[in-house]
């Protein structure tokens, strides 16, 4: 039975530090990641194995099948912030948004059903307090994001009893992607302000979840959207 963990998105601030804790752990993890300096140079910070791989091309998951076929755990940390106001959304924002959060989840989980039934493991996805609440110039992410917390309760029904899915659902997390909102430092207190624990999260508390979710830690959950977002979603 494989024990190896896939983590795609891998140099991201929630996918570097779940490989990190799942390091620490003794878990053996594969990294993912599309940039080569960074995904190798964490590879060898945590002495694991890593692939190359953009999800947005068709052909990803052969790639990544070419280095790893059998895994005990998927945690696709990948995500995005598209924020417009409809009238400036296209058909290809919401398209490319649902290609990058959905459709390509949706092809890796194909892509490793098999193993993962056969390890009776566990597939963790990422989606946004956005998915629940309404925010102004949010309609691409939430949209592709509030179809990523349906494809977890769908999938957790057809696969139980033998692979669990769940979901960790954000609000803003320092990251590289979050970068063009929270350079403003007053923007970015604001933010921080508009939490109840009165700040922006870290890579650490979602993976923190994720780690717990995707190991036999949480042997008897499955099917599960839980929030990591300061309390915004349900207190502010």
């Amino acid at each position: 039975m494989s024990e190896k963990y896939l983590i795609v998105g891998a140099t991201g601030s929630i996918g570097s530090s779940l490989a990190a804790q799942l390091n620490e752990s003794g878990k053996e993890v594969h990294l993912v990641g599309r940039d080569e300096n960074q995904t190798k140079s964490l590879s060898e910070k945590l002495n694991s194995e890593y692939s190359i791989a953009d999800v947005l091309d068709d052909r990803f998951v052969d790639k990544i099948k070419a280095s790893i076929d059998d895994v005990k755990g998927i945690a696709y940390c990948v995500g995005s912030i598209d924020l417009k106001p409809l009238k400036s959304a296209s058909e290809s924002d919401f398209n490319k948004c649902m290609k990058l959060n959905l459709y390509s989840a949706i092809d890796l989980i194909k892509g490793y059903q098999d193993s993962l039934k056969k390890n009776n493991g566990s597939i963790v996805l990422f989606s946004t307090v956005a998915a629940q609440r309404g925010f102004t110039n949010h309609s691409i992410i939430a949209s592709a994001k509030a179809a990523v917390e349906g494809l977890t309760v769908s999938l957790a029904a057809e696969f139980a009893p033998n692979i669990r899915v769940n979901c960790v659902a954000l609000s803003l997390t320092n990251s590289k992607i979050a970068q063009p909102l929270l350079k403003n430092s007053a923007l970015a207190q604001g933010i921080a302000k508009a939490h109840p624990l009165k700040r922006i999260g870290e890579g650490k508390d979602g993976a923190a979840l994720a780690k717990f979710l995707v190991t036999d830690e949480s042997s008897w959950v499955t099917g599960q959207v839980i929030a990591v977002d300061g309390g915004r979603s349900k207190l502010s």
